[in-house]
């Protein structure tokens, strides 16, 4: 049987500022990223979104990013090795605080933004991230991108890993995001980015926006729900993955 999970980005709202449809996205999702308060999210949105996971059983996961609530985490910051593996224990040990008091569990760590795609390609980057997860709890799982220096560091070091594909976006032949500075980098048209995942977790393979055929390994996918829209296109993309025989379930169900 084919197994997957769907993971969001959650809890990124901030004081009045309200982001994303997190009540609607969470029904349909098994894994949850939640902000811990450097690029979005606050210490009261941790914690209700800690407890609506709980209540919803999603499996939770750190989501931490650079300190930078204009940039809301996407602008590249140059900071050493060093600085990013303090950046990550102090983001994980604080949402640690709101589960550990809840009685739930860290399920996986996945980097945001800025921070997850110069991981991705900067391996000194990637092995600070996966040492960060490792000294705090070793049976944390580190989701990362597909093939990158995150999984390959995560790897090395004895973490587990959830390799991530994303659902509406477009891959370089080398298995990266394609830019979204550049066309075609968004995929819009909903049937397209189905049949896309459905070929991703059942044979392992994807389109590159080249027409290149690129192999990739689906653990998790990544979607989006900050719009009705968004939050439509979750509930049709768990429907016809299970219509094709797939289990969509917590990433820790299956990688052990």
């Amino acid at each position: 049987m084919y197994t997957v999970d769907l993971n969001s980005d959650l809890g990124e709202s901030f004081g009045n500022y309200k982001i994303g449809l997190d009540e609607e996205v969470i029904q349909y999702v098994t894994s949850a990223n939640i902000a811990c308060g450097w690029h979005a999210g606050d210490p009261l949105v941790m914690e209700k979104t800690v407890h609506m996971a709980k209540k919803e059983n999603v499996r939770i996961g750190a989501h931490p990013g650079y300190p930078d609530l204009m940039g809301f985490g996407r602008r590249n910051i140059t900071c050493s090795p060093k600085e990013v593996k303090a950046y990550v224990k102090y983001q994980l040990g604080a949402l640690q605080a709101f589960t550990k008091s809840l009685g739930e569990k860290i399920q996986h760590v996945k980097p945001h933004g800025a921070m997850y795609n110069m991981a991705a390609k900067d391996y000194a980057l990637a092995k600070a991230v996966a040492e960060a997860i490792y000294e705090v709890d070793e049976n944390v799982i580190l989701m990362g991108l597909a093939n990158s220096a995150l999984i390959k560091a995560a790897e090395e070091i004895g973490l587990k890993v959830a390799n991530e594909v994303f659902a509406d976006r477009a891959y370089n032949t080398d298995g990266t995001l394609v830019s979204r500075s550049l066309e075609g980098a968004v995929i819009h048209d909903t049937d397209v980015a189905i049949k896309r995942v459905i070929k991703m977790v059942k044979e392992g393979k994807v389109t590159a926006i080249n027409g290149e055929e690129i192999h990739i390994k689906a653990d998790s996918i990544c979607v989006h729900g900050d719009n009705p829209k968004a939050v439509a296109f979750v509930k049709q993309i768990r429907e016809k993955l299970e219509e094709e025989g797939v289990k969509v379930t917590a990433i820790s169900n299956f990688i052990k």
